[in-house]
């Protein structure tokens, strides 16, 4: 028997345009700051945006956005707090600042009610912290959601494009729909993963040089705003906003 949350999932995305999934094969790319970042600079172009961290195993866009203090509302379930123009919700609302250790059903069930509950507006997007790699939980979201379209975020790094070789795999497998793929924390000139991609039906949407400055930046919006990564992560948005793929 299904579970009928599932099917109040869908009537609680249902006034969503697009859901766009931000995911890497493993963690420390940079996925959650340029899932962050990107809910912020659609809010900033107009756009109605909210912003969900599933990350499971190291939820931090609320350090990024300087959320730490936000609450969700309770009202015939759960109303998103809006953050800098972006509505938020995270799983650290219910694991707090503890280790969320979650396996199997009890990860599943999580994940259920968090999506069952969540009451968002009329969104144009929802952007969805993703947790890495191709584990159970990112399944298991893959299951529950029917109409992401997947942003793919990687570094320089041929370990870490190993992984996202594999997440790529899967995902044309699966016949899910990929936006295109970001080279993060640039730190030379070689073409190296723009290469690697033309084996594979995939945009390659561009590259984010390392910024220096963007620790400091954690926290404070309006400084996020004006980094480096953020003005070339801005011109990707745009190009994307205008050939209507995001």
């Amino acid at each position: 028997m299904s579970d009928p949350r599932i099917h109040i999932i869908e009537d609680r995305l249902s006034s969503i345009k697009s859901v766009v999934a931000v995911s890497s094969g493993k963690g420390g790319v940079g996925k959650s700051l340029i899932a962050s970042t990107s809910a912020l600079i659609l809010a900033k172009k107009g756009r109605k945006v909210g912003l969900l961290d599933l990350d499971f195993t190291n939820p931090s866009t609320h350090v990024i956005l300087g959320a730490e203090s936000a609450m969700p509302i309770e009202d015939r379930g759960i109303i998103p707090p809006k953050i800098h123009g972006v509505e938020y919700l995270s799983i650290i609302y219910y694991s707090r600042d503890k280790p969320a250790p979650l396996r199997g059903e009890d990860a599943s069930n999580i994940l259920l009610e968090i999506l069952s509950i969540t009451r968002w507006s009329r969104l144009d997007h929802l952007i969805i912290d993703m947790p890495p790699g191709i584990g159970d939980a990112f399944l298991d979201i893959i299951r529950f959601i029917k109409r992401m379209k997947f942003l793919i975020v990687t570094t320089s790094s041929k370990l870490a494009f190993e992984t996202i070789r594999k997440l790529i795999i899967l995902l044309l497998d699966l016949g899910m729909p990929i936006i295109g793929l970001i080279e993060n924390m640039k730190i030379s000139e070689t073409p190296s993963i723009r290469e690697y991609m033309k084996d594979y039906p995939v945009r390659f949407l561009g590259e984010i040089p390392l910024d220096l400055k963007l620790e400091e930046a954690l926290g404070d919006v309006e400084k996020l705003l004006k980094t480096r990564f953020a003005v070339k992560l801005e011109e990707i948005i745009e190009t994307l906003m205008r050939r209507g793929l995001i």
